[in-house]
């Protein structure tokens, strides 16, 4: 697994009809593979986040709309940046990320953490808790799933889960690269160092030194060689040249990139790749909508960053 340079789409609100909403989103992946970002993800929300827009506007079902994905491109990894454990039961979570990866010819990434979005969760019915209790779920699920993943059939008794014999069929790789989106010190990082291909540190880029000395030393902790643990970041890119510091909310503007292409890319540079991390996700691009070329022009202006 190597993400050095992803696309998070963030929203599917573009001002169209419905019957629009996934041929621009088809049209954004697309842009994306052909330019060489190595990887595409969706939100796995159900509700829109605040921030971004209103609960009520436009949010479809990730593992849905990346199965429709899986067939639309060739080349891009596939998954969800990530994936709530809180809505799903592992079974069925190690089910459709398999299934995802046989549809994709083994392009699906596992992206997971413990759910966050209240809103969604007391809306919806799904038990939200403390952090610890999402936390703790987590930590069994992942007891189940891993095993999935492998072929194993599982038998487990837990606070949270139970199953006897789950097994997923059919599988196209006994290994699905595992990414794990956080920056907590004491839980979120150590089980990353444990169990996970990528760590998707979500943090300020101020932040990001301090954080890639703490996963370092977790790797180093367990024995592990902390150059196997790859580390992304997501970060906001307004892409144009009438976005300038004073657009970006203060509550953005140490997870924000704006300006020009090449703007962009200088920011990156000193703010995540000179902070140690290895790659970027980019989420955002425009405000209103998915603008063609946008996409392409970050990329181009990344290559020499990324290349290699």
């Amino acid at each position: 697994m190597t993400i050095r340079l992803g696309l998070q789409i963030p929203n599917f609100s573009y001002g169209t009809a419905v019957s629009d909403i996934f041929p621009t989103v088809v049209a954004q992946a697309r842009e994306a593979e052909q330019a060489g970002f190595d990887s595409v993800f969706v939100m796995d929300h159900l509700y829109q986040l605040p921030g971004i827009g209103a609960p009520e506007e436009p949010m479809l079902e990730a593992y849905t709309l990346l199965g429709a994905l899986a067939s639309a491109t060739e080349n891009v990894q596939l998954g969800t940046l990530v994936t709530g454990n809180t809505y799903r039961n592992p079974t069925l979570l190690a089910k459709e990320i398999t299934t995802l990866d046989v549809i994709s010819q083994g392009r699906a990434v596992l992206g997971i953490g413990t759910g966050w979005f209240q809103l969604e969760h007391d809306s919806l019915g799904y038990e939200f808790g403390t952090f610890t209790d999402r936390f703790n779920k987590l930590d069994e699920a992942l007891e189940i799933i891993l095993p999935m993943l492998k072929g194993d059939r599982v038998t487990y008794d837990g606070r949270y889960y139970k199953t006897q014999e789950a097994f997923a069929n059919p599988r196209f790789r006994d290994h699905i690269p595992l990414m794990i989106g956080g920056s907590g010190e004491k839980k979120t990082i150590p089980l990353a160092a444990r169990h996970f291909d990528h760590l998707n540190i979500i943090a300020g880029f101020d932040e990001l030194p301090r954080k890639v000395s703490v996963v370092n030393q977790a790797c180093e902790k367990i024995d592990r060689d902390p150059a196997t643990l790859e580390t992304s970041v997501l970060a906001v890119a307004l892409i144009g040249e009438q976005y300038t510091a004073d657009l970006i909310p203060d509550d953005f503007k140490q997870q924000a990139v704006y300006g020009a292409p090449e703007q962009v890319a200088q920011q990156l540079k000193e703010k995540v790749f000179d902070a140690g991390v290895d790659g970027v996700i980019l989420s955002g691009f425009t405000v209103g909508g998915y603008t063609p070329g946008g996409v392409t022009a970050v990329a181009e202006a990344l290559k020499p960053l990324i290349s290699g």
